[in-house]
């Protein structure tokens, strides 16, 4: 169970947040669309690449969050397939800091007992990212805490046709496909669906991402640019997911307790 203490100060608006929660029904898996950077950066008249600097801050309190809260599953969107198309200056910076926040922020992962994992085409990176994130993934593999996704060069799209081609290649025949089999080609094999996406920056899109694996989560937009996202702005998505009712195509809790009006009246 949670420790609230290393969560948040007494008296603070995240405690407070905190003590409305039911932590024994927190997401499993969480997603998150981190949206703003270059937003940020103009409102204050910096480049585009400072925003993205500041957006590390973010990472760091979420995953420890995350870590804290004993969620099993962080994934973060953090290079699309689409993003290849910015300019090579800000691909090229972007690159940079994913290393040097791998390598500086490694320690700290494995002290959490958190284990990284990535989700994409490893292998469209460049050559010293993919060691430094090799490096990473073997050096956590032992740890049984926090599963930590980076999604990199990833898209939604990209990795269903990866699946299809991964069930050809295997021989398996259209007759022995199901949702079952073809999840089990999926980048995020083995770990449980996302119950919760978050995506910052006010936009009202899902931008391609975990296409498959959302089909039945619960979607909370914030006005919030990602680098001012802290522990405030995930206690409270956290908080509206409780508030939702879960239905996965079928009836709540509540609307089965009381019976459909289609089913009573029929």
């Amino acid at each position: 169970m949670a420790d609230l203490a290393q969560l948040a100060s007494p008296g603070s608006d995240e405690e407070g947040l905190l003590r409305r929660f039911d932590l024994a029904r927190l997401p499993r898996h969480v997603a998150v669309i981190m949206d703003g950077n270059g937003r940020w950066a103009r409102k204050r008249r910096l480049p585009r690449i400072a925003g993205h600097r500041a957006g590390i801050a973010s990472v760091r309190e979420l995953v420890e969050t995350c870590a804290r809260l004993d969620i099993s599953t962080l994934t973060v969107y953090a290079f699309s397939k689409e993003n290849w198309k910015r300019p090579k200056a800000e691909v090229d910076f972007l690159m940079d800091l994913l290393r040097d926040y791998m390598t500086k922020e490694l320690d700290e992962l494995c002290a959490n007992n958190i284990r990284v994992q990535v989700v994409g085409r490893l292998y469209e990176l460049p050559t010293t990212v993919q060691e430094v994130l090799q490096r990473a993934v073997a050096t956590t593999a032992p740890n049984t805490g926090l599963v930590f996704n980076l999604a990199l060069s990833y898209g939604g799209r990209a990795e269903i046709v990866d699946a299809c081609r991964e069930l050809i290649r295997e021989g398996v025949t259209p007759e022995d496909i199901d949702e079952e089999s073809f999840s089990r080609r999926l980048y995020t094999v083995g770990q449980p669906d996302p119950d919760l996406v978050i995506r910052t920056g006010g936009e009202m899109r899902v931008s391609n991402f975990l296409l498959w694996q959302i089909a039945y989560a619960e979607l909370v937009m914030t006005e919030t640019l990602w680098p001012d996202f802290r522990k405030l702005d995930f206690f409270q998505a956290l908080l509206e997911f409780q508030q939702r009712e879960r239905r996965f195509g079928g009836l709540s809790p509540r609307e089965a307790s009381e019976g459909s009006p289609a089913l009573v009246q029929g």
